[in-house]
């Protein structure tokens, strides 16, 4: 067993679903790459994981489940942030080692130094595919009211009632609803099939 893998919580969350998905798929892309010594590839999948997935929407994600201090929620997306966190920094090793190894010690993940920790590796397991599937309509979802609020200078203090006209009603539901509550503005969510003749131009 690898000691330097932290232990995820048995119940995960479709945001826990949809970042260890992603993760499990850049580690397994990334494995390649550099097998091929394709280094400059490796590095962007890497980049973009960090930044795009991890830091600009998964912490967003989290963070009422962050600041509910002492609950279940709390600690299962503490676990799941500290497995993100190693294994990225296990990938971001070979590009900035001594970084990477500041950091790794500075969080205590492991009495074992990251340099010698083993390289993540793709499981079956975490591949919530089509839970990671209904994230990413979410999230562009999100991303779309964000841009058009700001193309119509319409505040973030500035609530609205959202609505969705989609097929894909299995990532629209009661559980992804907060998410639009709190990251695009909607004071509620309400989705069909179609709008037309319901909603007055």
């Amino acid at each position: 067993d690898d000691d330097t893998q932290p232990v995820l919580p048995e119940k995960l969350e479709l945001e826990d679903k949809w970042i260890l998905s992603h993760l499990n798929t850049a580690i397994k892309e990334m494995t390649v790459n550099l097998d091929k010594f394709e280094l400059g590839v490796a590095a962007k999948k890497l980049y973009d994981f960090i930044w795009d997935y991890f830091c600009d929407w998964y912490i967003e994600l989290v963070k009422p489940r962050l600041f509910a201090k002492g609950t279940d929620t709390n600690k299962r997306a503490q676990q799941v942030i500290t497995y993100v966190l190693s294994n990225t920094l296990k990938l971001l090793h070979p590009f900035m080692p001594y970084i990477s190894e500041e950091i790794w010690q500075t969080l205590n993940i492991s009495d074992k130094p990251v340099i010698i920790a083993d390289w993540p590796e793709y499981d079956e397991k975490l591949d919530f595919a089509a839970e990671a599937e209904n994230m990413d309509k979410v999230i562009d979802a999100i991303g779309a009211i964000r841009l058009r609020r700001a193309e119509m200078n319409v505040p973030p203090s500035r609530k609205a009632k959202v609505y969705i006209a989609t097929r894909y009603k299995d990532a629209f539901n009661e559980n992804t609803a907060v998410f639009f509550c709190r990251l695009a503005s909607a004071s509620e969510l309400e989705v069909a099939d179609s709008f037309e003749g319901v909603l007055s131009a």
